[in-house]
């Protein structure tokens, strides 16, 4: 039996306040890879982090070389109020696995372009232009500017058959990052065709905390107010959660920085016992458990013994725990045999936080096969 499976997916959280927060007359545009076929799609806009509405006047998807009007309750424009979301109306047309088509849609009006996520790897780019280009198929590079900032459009979903589903990634700037897309290529180059890689990540959330603060507001909503709301995807039956490690070093002392007491630093059941939260929630959802542990941070601008301490107890926990289906150990796959709390620095991008290219890469290799079936 057919069922609505997400093919493609992202969070949203607060896009960093500037004087230039406002657009007008632009179009976004963003490809997508379609994962399985299928033979409708559905599109859902989210203003999770607005606080006006937005109004989107034209969407199109360009697939099978021709241009498809998108349509909310059968009118062009919809208007998402603050906090609120919209789902499109099913549109018929076939696809197949491996196509990658084109949503774009068109803001005429003044519009706050808050509710953004970062994200980049080898399948996370688009674009934005001047003017409508909802249906020009070559957008000029001299009107237009490539982005990794997805704005508004948080999941893409296919009907599709019955034995198709989608496996959840959560976490923060490292799943903002390329190895969700490494995982997606390793299911298409390994023959894992039933399964769809669905990304929620903002980049420097926390599990317990969130800024109140107009400087570092875009540092990204806390878990009670993110899991909840970005777990779910159509069709999903299993989530690997990666986070915890901002919770650890993003608290620096008021004599450092007067955003980031000391007293935002969790202990390790506090953090635990937030990692669990989300741990019940999703399997409230009907989905396997799966978490990856925290990454070396070694020679990180904050690393000090006491965070290193925190986060070996927190991936102790992840290991050993048995309310979940499974650890996905990130850590000592990357780590420095050497010295286990740095990266191995081939895995290491230079900031001794954030993987290299190859350190994502294998990343994406350590997700185990029986997940990816």
């Amino acid at each position: 039996m057919e069922h609505w499976v997400s093919a493609w997916g992202s969070a949203v959280s607060v896009a960093e306040n500037r004087p230039e927060r406002y657009a007008r007359d632009i179009t976004v545009c963003y490809p997508i890879r379609i994962p399985f076929d299928g033979r409708a799609l559905r599109l859902t806009f989210d203003n999770y982090c607005g606080v006006e509405p937005i109004t989107l006047t034209k969407t199109t998807v360009l697939a099978n070389g021709r241009f498809h009007a998108v349509r909310f309750g059968g009118g062009a424009a919809v208007t998402i109020p603050a906090g609120g979301q919209a789902v499109s109306d099913p549109l018929t047309l076939p696809l197949r696995r491996e196509d990658v088509i084109r949503i774009s849609f068109y803001l005429a009006d003044f519009t706050l372009m808050r509710s953004v996520v970062f994200a980049c790897g080898p399948l996370s780019e688009g674009l934005y232009a001047n003017g409508d280009e909802t249906e020009n198929p070559a957008i000029s590079i001299h009107t237009s500017r490539k982005t990794h900032l997805f704005y508004f459009l948080t999941n893409v979903s296919v009907l599709t058959s019955g034995e198709n589903r989608a496996l959840v990634c959560y976490g923060d700037s490292i799943t903002a990052q390329d190895w969700p897309d490494d995982l997606a290529l390793r299911c298409a180059r390994e023959g894992f065709r039933r399964t769809s890689i669905i990304r929620r990540a903002a980049s420097g959330s926390r599990i317990l905390r969130e800024y109140h603060c107009l400087t570092y507001e875009s540092y990204g909503l806390m878990g009670s107010r993110r899991f909840a709301h970005e777990a779910p995807a159509d069709g999903a039956d299993a989530i690997i959660i990666q986070q915890g490690i901002n919770d650890i070093i993003h608290p620096v002392g008021e004599d450092v920085n007067v955003f980031r007491p000391m007293s935002d630093l969790p202990t390790v059941d506090e953090l635990v016992g937030g990692l669990t939260r989300f741990i019940v929630q999703a399997r409230d959802l009907g989905y396997r458990v799966y978490v990856g542990t925290l990454l070396p941070m070694g020679g990180w601008r904050t690393d000090a013994p006491f965070r290193q301490d925190m986060r070996r107890a927190y991936n102790d926990f992840i290991r050993e725990t048995p309310l979940i289906d499974g650890c996905v150990d990130f850590d000592r796959a990357l780590r420095d045999p050497a010295r286990p709390d740095w990266f191995l620095s081939a895995y290491d991008s230079g900031d001794h936080l954030h993987p290299s290219r190859a350190g994502y890469e294998r990343m994406a290799m350590e997700v185990p096969r029986a997940l990816l079936k």
